[in-house]
C-alpha cells in the first residue's frame, strides 16, 4: 500500500525508547534543568485528522490567485510563458532530481552533458564566450557580476541605472556592502537610462556600469551607445537581460558587453510564487578564470570517447577561501536542465518566434491601451513590458481586476516615488487577443 505519511504508534515509541535505554519521553529529556524546561501550551491548533486537514490545507490553497484559473498580466521579473511539456517529464526522472553537484564524473555523464548544452545555449543567446552551470537567480548572478568587476579593474565604485530591477539592486547593494564598494545608481530618462547623466557620473574609478536590457520598464537600453562611453573610462559594462529577448534583440555580446548575467526562468521554469530560479553567468575569454561558480567542459577519455567534467571550480570549498572567486554562489542544476530542455524543445526557430510573439502582442496592448484613452509613460521599443499611467491606486484597480480573474500588473509606486499610480504591464506569447481585449476593456472601466 502506498503511504503519504506513516504516523508513529504508540508501540513505536515503546520499541524506540527500549532501545536507547530509557523508560519515558521524560526521562529521555531528564538532563535539562527544570528551570529552563518549556511548561505551557504552544499557541498551535490541536492535530486534526488526515481527511480534516487536507480539507483544510485545500481551502488555503484555493485562497492563490494561480495562473491556471486566472489570466496574468504580471511580469517584474517572473514570466507567464509556455512550459514544453517534455520540460517536467526529464527533470522527474529520479536521476536529474536526486542530483545536485557531479563531483564524479565517472557516473555523472548525463547531469554533466545537460550542464554543458545549457553553458552552450546560454552562450548562443547572450553572444558571449563562457558561460557558467547555473546561479541562484537572475539577483545574485547580478551581483557576482558587480563584484567580478571591482576585483579585475581594482576599483571601488559601481554604477548602476536606476531602470534595473529593484530588487536586483538591492542584492548588488548588499553584496557591495561587504566588500566596501561604493554604488551609485545612473538616472533614467524617458524610461532608459540617461546617456548624458552617465558621461558626467563616469570616471577612472569606476569598476562597472550596469543596465539592464530590455530594462525593469520594459524598455530597450542603447547598449552600443553605452558601450562607447563605458569602455572610455575602462570599466566593465554588465548586463542583465532576459533570455528570451534575446531570441529577437541583438545580443549584448555582439555590442561590446563584459558580462552578462540573467534569469533563466522564461525558459521550463515555472513562477511558482517567485521562485526558485535558475541564474545565468556569461562572460568573455579573458575573465573565464574569474567567473564564480563552476564550469563544465567537453574532453575525451583514454580510449577518445567524449566525455564531460567539471572543469573549474573556483569555489571556497574547492579552493583557498582569499583566492575563490565566490564565497556565496551554487548552481541550479535542476532548474538549469529544465531551462536547457526548453530551449532544446523549442530550437532557435522556436525561441525566435517566441520572442516575436512578445514583441507583438505587447505592442498590440499597447496600441489598444492609448485607443482606450490611456497614456504610456514611456514612449519607444520594448519587449513584453511597458507602463501605463493610472488615476487611481494600481492596488485598488487590481483588487477589482482580480475579481474579474485577471491578475494585474506590478505598482511600480512601490519601488519609485515618482511613479505613483504607475502599472507595468506585461503580455507574453500565452495571452490571447481576447485575453487582452478583456483585460484592456476591464481596466478602462476602472480607469474612469
Amino acid at each position: 500500500m502506498k503511504h503519504r505519511y506513516l504516523p508513529m504508534t504508540e508501540t513505536d515509541k515503546k520499541e524506540m525508547l527500549a532501545t536507547i535505554g530509557v523508560n519515558s519521553i521524560d526521562e529521555l529529556f531528564s538532563d535539562i534543568p527544570e528551570s529552563v524546561r518549556f511548561k505551557g501550551e504552544y499557541n498551535i491548533k490541536p492535530a486534526a485528522t488526515e481527511t480534516a486537514l487536507m480539507k483544510e490545507l485545500t481551502k488555503m490553497a484555493q485562497k492563490n490567485a494561480d495562473l491556471k484559473s486566472n489570466t496574468s498580466f504580471l511580469g517584474a521579473g517572473v514570466y507567464d510563458h509556455y512550459m514544453p511539456v517534455i520540460v517536467d517529464h526529464v527533470i522527474s526522472r529520479s536521476e536529474f532530481y536526486t542530483a545536485y553537484t557531479p563531483y564524479q564524473p565517472e557516473i555523472s555523464q548525463g547531469e554533466l552533458q545537460a550542464i554543458f548544452e545549457f553553458q552552450t545555449m546560454i552562450c548562443e543567446l547572450t553572444g558571449m564566450d563562457v558561460a557558467n552551470s547555473s546561479m541562484y537567480d537572475g539577483g545574485t548572478a547580478l551581483a557576482e557580476a558587480a563584484m567580478l568587476s571591482a576585483g579585475q579593474t581594482r576599483r571601488k565604485k559601481v554604477l548602476i541605472s536606476s531602470a534595473v530591477h529593484p530588487e536586483s539592486k538591492d542584492v548588488v547593494k548588499t553584496y557591495a556592502k561587504g566588500q566596501y564598494i561604493e554604488v551609485i545608481e545612473i538616472p533614467h530618462n524617458d524610461g532608459v537610462t540617461d546617456l548624458e547623466a552617465l558621461k558626467e557620473m563616469i570616471s577612472d574609478d569606476i569598476a562597472a556600469v550596469i543596465v539592464q536590457y530590455p530594462n525593469f520598464f520594459g524598455r530597450i537600453e542603447p547598449l552600443k551607445e553605452l558601450e562607447e562611453i563605458i569602455h572610455a573610462q575602462k570599466s566593465m559594462f554588465v548586463v542583465s537581460s532576459n533570455p528570451l529577448s534575446l531570441g529577437a534583440l541583438t545580443p549584448p555580446g555582439k555590442l561590446g558587453a563584459d558580462i552578462v548575467a540573467g534569469d533563466a526562468q522564461p525558459f521550463g521554469i515555472p513562477t511558482a510564487f517567485g521562485g526558485p530560479h535558475c541564474g545565468y553567468f556569461a562572460v568573455t575569454n579573458k575573465l573565464v578564470r574569474k567567473v564564480p561558480g563552476r564550469l563544465v567542459g567537453q574532453t575525451v577519455d583514454e580510449e577518445g570517447r567524449r566525455g564531460f567534467v567539471l572543469t573549474l571550480q573556483a569555489r571556497e570549498q574547492h579552493i583557498r577561501r582569499d583566492k575563490a572567486t565566490s564565497n556565496i554562489c551554487s548552481n541550479q542544476a535542476l532548474n538549469a536542465l529544465a531551462a536547457s530542455v526548453a530551449m532544446t524543445a523549442l530550437g532557435k526557430k522556436g525561441v525566435k518566434e517566441m520572442a516575436l510573439a512578445n514583441i507583438q502582442k505587447s505592442n498590440y496592448a499597447k496600441k489598444l491601451f492609448k485607443e482606450n484613452g490611456f497614456e504610456l509613460a514611456f514612449e519607444g521599443p520594448s519587449f513584453n513590458e511597458f507602463v501605463i499611467k493610472l488615476n487611481k491606486p494600481v492596488k485598488e484597480v487590481n483588487q477589482k481586476l482580480l475579481e474579474k480573474g485577471i491578475i494585474g500588473g506590478f505598482d511600480l509606486g512601490r519601488d519609485f516615488s515618482d511613479l505613483k499610480n504607475h502599472m507595468l504591464v506585461a503580455v507574453t506569447e500565452l495571452r490571447t487577443k481576447e485575453e487582452i481585449d478583456t483585460f484592456v476593456k476591464e481596466m478602462g472601466e476602472y480607469h474612469a
